[in-house]
């Protein structure tokens, strides 16, 4: 796997930090048998506001997975804040905003990591219509391509609260998780978060606590958020 800058490294790839690796694996494992009887392919990973940890929470929901063997695509869809080329150390150059408008191939955009069986589609440049272009035919059409090429694809999303993009992607997949800051999310955001998806009709699979002090695995995830 590449090594990514310092401030955005992945818990799941030093081997120092077994508990909060773990602490993924579960939550990898808690996916998968409470969707076994439902098909689960695309999941949207969001947040109430920025700084909640849901990027690296992402990145390394999708190592954990792409670890137990499963095709992994990893996309940034958080144009806007987009840090999952920081996190993997790639360039930002080509993305899902290129693809979508026009300006770049699939073969340019989906980047390989050195972590087999896991790829990442970046952001890209900032374009001037982020929205439009993530309600538009062309993402659907490259996500109904895409599910013919990987196992699971987690998408990485803009704050549900500062957005629309969120209420966009998550009509379109399969489950959302909601990352929340613990003891930094107050419940009427919480609550406003959850009705914004459910408009929707989005299905929630699961709120993941970030930055939860007691425990000595949450302190670490704490360190590690974005």
């Amino acid at each position: 796997m590449s090594r990514s800058t310092p401030e955005y490294r992945l818990i799941t790839e030093m081997d120092i930090d077994i508990e909060v690796s773990e602490a993924y694996k579960r939550l990898r494992t808690n996916l998968e048998f409470s969707t076994r009887s439902e098909k689960l392919q695309t999941v949207m990973i969001t947040s109430t506001h920025r700084n909640e940890g849901k990027s690296t929470i992402a990145a390394n929901l999708a190592v954990a997975f792409a670890q137990a063997g499963k095709r992994v695509l990893l996309i940034d869809a958080d144009i806007r804040g987009a840090c999952q080329h920081l996190i993997f150390n790639t360039s930002n150059e080509a993305g899902i905003s290129t693809l979508l408008n026009g300006q770049s191939q699939l073969r340019d955009a989906a980047m390989s990591t050195l972590l087999r069986n896991l790829e990442l589609i970046p952001a890209g440049p900032v374009p001037s219509n982020p929205s439009e272009i993530l309600a538009s035919s062309e993402m659907s059409g490259l996500l109904t391509e895409l599910k013919h090429r990987y196992d699971l694809i987690f998408i990485d999303t803009p704050p549900v609260l500062s957005f629309a993009d969120s209420q966009i992607l998550a009509a379109q997949c399969d489950g959302v998780l909601l990352v929340v800051n613990s003891g930094g999310v107050k419940q009427e955001a919480l609550a406003r978060a959850k009705a914004s998806l459910e408009i929707v009709n989005a299905r929630i699979l699961g709120v993941v606590l970030n930055q939860k002090k007691p425990k000595k695995v949450d302190q670490k995830l704490k360190s590690y958020s974005y």
